[in-house]
């Protein structure tokens, strides 16, 4: 399974991105799709994650009510759109797939990685 995400970018505070995540190859062995984002010089954080059947989701409490996880199985894409941004958002965002885990929210759950995408939010 590949995943490539794409949608990044700069944007002014208060404005809004919607990022995109593509899996290929045996996409049928995926159980669940998530974002992640990692801060210069910090850990990589989890930040949402959707259930690839039953479409159950989690979003990390720093983002909830602004950032929404949807996906299109049609086209095994995941989408993160992310409204009423703020600096601290700034960070590489990085798709990640699960065929080992439900509905995981921790990197050990993931074992596909895309290579992320930058976005830049200024103030």
């Amino acid at each position: 399974v590949q995943v490539a995400e794409s949608g990044g970018g700069l944007v002014q505070a208060g404005g809004s991105l919607r990022l995109s995540c593509t899996a290929s190859g045996r996409a049928s062995n995926i159980n669940a799709m998530g974002w992640f984002r990692q801060a210069t010089g910090k850990a990589r954080e989890f930040v949402a994650v959707i259930s690839w059947t039953q479409g159950f989701n989690s979003v990390a409490a720093s983002v909830k009510g602004r950032f929404t996880i949807t996906r299109d199985n049609t086209k095994n894409t995941t989408y993160l759109q992310m409204n009423s941004l703020k600096p601290e958002d700034t960070a590489v965002y990085y798709c990640a797939a699960s065929s080992i885990a439900t509905l995981p929210v921790s990197l050990p759950g993931y074992n596909y990685w895309g290579q992320g995408t930058q976005v830049t939010v200024s103030s």
